[in-house]
């Protein structure tokens, strides 16, 4: 679960203060699918770097499953972030010269607490990927590679699941198809997670619905 408490962003610019985000209050539940939406520079990055740990709000608290992360030290934030969210780019990220099965034997060495073999042996059947497993991601397609990020990201079984334009990259199937997986898995895996997006296409995977406006998020669709 993630919840913020009256967050919000401020930036200087010279003498001028910019409100990159105006205060929200809301929680987002396990289980739960949301998208973002809204035109570039209206905000949703930012929110998305402060869900994410990546930059703390200048006002406000923001919680995950009910610990306050606002007031943690750079060192204490960095495993937050390791431990508890998972991040999804908009492109998959993935190591050149490692195979599919490698990337996953390079985030273990950084995180012992991760899922099981076996687990990852489902997840990648699930992915459809069990028989790309020593292919480098040059010899796997787009889709594929995206397919392998959402394992990733889910690999060390975090509470967050972020992402970032995470179908920019793709046909308008493999996005439609990357949507559907990411949908099943919030909900199967019991996430909560954030897509940020311009594709209105991807709305009607997500339980809820946030513009972003000039910094001021509203809910159009629960």
């Amino acid at each position: 679960m993630l919840k913020f408490e009256e967050v919000s962003k401020e930036f200087k610019d010279g003498k001028e203060i910019i409100e990159a985000v105006q205060p929200v209050s809301l929680t987002l539940n396990k289980g739960e699918l949301v998208a973002i939406i809204g035109p570039s520079g209206s905000g949703k990055s930012t929110f998305l770097t402060m869900a994410g740990a990546l930059q703390k709000p200048s006002k406000g608290i923001i919680s995950i499953d009910d610990e306050k992360i606002t007031n943690l030290n750079d060192k204490e934030l960095a495993k937050l972030r390791l431990e508890k969210i998972g991040f999804i780019l908009q492109t998959s990220n993935l190591v050149d010269f490692l195979t599919v099965s490698q990337q996953f034997e390079l985030l273990k060495k950084y995180k012992k607490d991760v899922i099981s073999d076996e687990k990852l042996d489902q997840l990648l059947k699930r992915l459809d990927l069990d028989k790309t497993k020593n292919q480098l991601p040059s010899e796997i397609s787009g889709g594929q590679r995206q397919r392998v990020a959402i394992a990733k990201a889910l690999y060390t079984d975090p509470a967050i699941i972020l992402a970032d334009e995470p179908t920019a990259s793709l046909d308008t199937n493999n996005a439609l198809e990357v949507m559907e997986i990411l949908r099943e898995l919030t909900k199967e895996y019991d996430k909560t997670t954030i897509i940020v997006t311009h594709d209105n296409r991807l709305i009607q995977y997500s339980d809820r619905v946030l513009e972003m406006i000039d910094g001021k998020l509203t809910e159009t669709k629960q």
